[in-house]
């Protein structure tokens, strides 16, 4: 989406100049800097340890406080592995952190590139919204008194995410599958031979872990994203009752990336659909920011609510000036 839409203009996490000292902030040629290491089991535990807080068991603030210590222990932690115990500069930890995983030989068709957008704001607490290199997405999840300082927050729950995608349970294998499946039927009360019917959800939900055997979870949420969408959107069901089979439109989308032609054939569609229902579009609007913010400040990953966002914004563009732009 073109980026005036967004607010202000992304831009791209600073890159380190080389340093010699093994204790300043920034330095990263630690354990870590070797690309042929994995990455310490210590840290990967930290970061499980923060991915598996029960917020939903605990009170907003208690919720909160938890979820900055995981944070924390992480960051401390990736530190201490990759430079000593001195101060971490989590923005170009982030970087370095993803730099490495190229080099390593990751997939990234868009290179090692972390992209961070700051939302528009003449007073705190500041918002900033930070894009890994294959699309996940996160925000800064604490109040932030300067544009600086939410930059880092969001770098940080980044940072703890992308150590955790790591770790070896992250990784969609054989028994992965099957437990999900199983959990998946357990949830939807379905029975097991829909697994292996294509035809119907549990069977296609089995199809792309299948297809997507090797990838981590946030890979895989990637590709969630374009059929949360096209949900959302009412492009699946607009396919349904032209009947397209389900396996037909699996096999389209999971190689289409979600890209500005994508985004502005929805916020066409959406257009379309104001011309039926006036004010359908700053309804869901509203719906989207509420939704964005609540899981900005639960640290989750954020991609498929600020594509609806934005998508919202660009089809409000075209029909009048934007009355809302969290």
């Amino acid at each position: 989406m073109a980026s005036h839409l967004r607010g202000h203009k992304p831009v791209p996490a600073p890159r380190r100049s080389p340093s010699t000292g093994s204790g300043s902030e920034g330095n990263m040629s630690g354990s870590y800097g070797d690309k042929n290491r994995p990455l310490p089991s210590q840290v990967m535990e930290a970061a499980a340890a923060g991915m598996a807080i029960p917020s939903q068991q605990m009170s907003d603030a208690k919720a909160k406080t938890v979820l900055k210590e995981a944070v924390d222990a992480v960051v401390n932690s990736f530190a201490k592995h990759t430079h000593g115990y001195g101060r971490v500069n989590v923005v170009e930890a982030l970087q370095e952190f993803w730099q490495m995983k190229l080099e390593r030989g990751a997939d990234l068709k868009n290179g090692a590139l972390v992209v961070y957008e700051s939302q528009p704001s003449n007073s705190p607490p500041y918002t900033c919204y930070v894009s890994l290199p294959g699309g996940s997405c996160f925000g800064s999840f604490q109040h932030c008194p300067t544009k600086a300082e939410a930059r880092r927050s969001a770098a940080k729950i980044a940072l703890m995410n992308s150590v955790f995608n790591e770790h070896p349970s992250r990784k969609i294998s054989d028994d992965f599958i099957e437990r999900a499946v199983r959990e998946a039927c357990k949830s939807f009360q379905g029975i097991p031979s829909d697994a292996d019917n294509p035809a119907t959800g549990i069977g296609a939900f089995r199809f792309m872990l299948e297809a997507n055997k090797g990838r981590t979870m946030l890979e895989f949420q990637e590709l969630m994203t374009v059929f949360q969408l096209l949900h959302w959107n009412g492009s699946l069901k607009a396919m349904r009752e032209r009947n397209c089979s389900r396996q037909e439109v699996l096999a389209h989308y999971s190689h289409r990336s979600l890209d500005d032609d994508m985004r502005s054939q929805m916020a066409l569609d959406w257009i379309a659909r104001e011309q039926e229902t006036p004010n359908i579009i700053s309804h869901e609007l509203k719906i989207a920011e509420r939704e964005l913010e609540s899981a900005r400040l639960a640290g989750r990953e954020l991609r498929v609510f600020k594509e609806k966002r934005d998508i919202l914004v660009l089809a409000l563009s075209q029909i009048g000036p934007p009355e809302s732009m969290a």
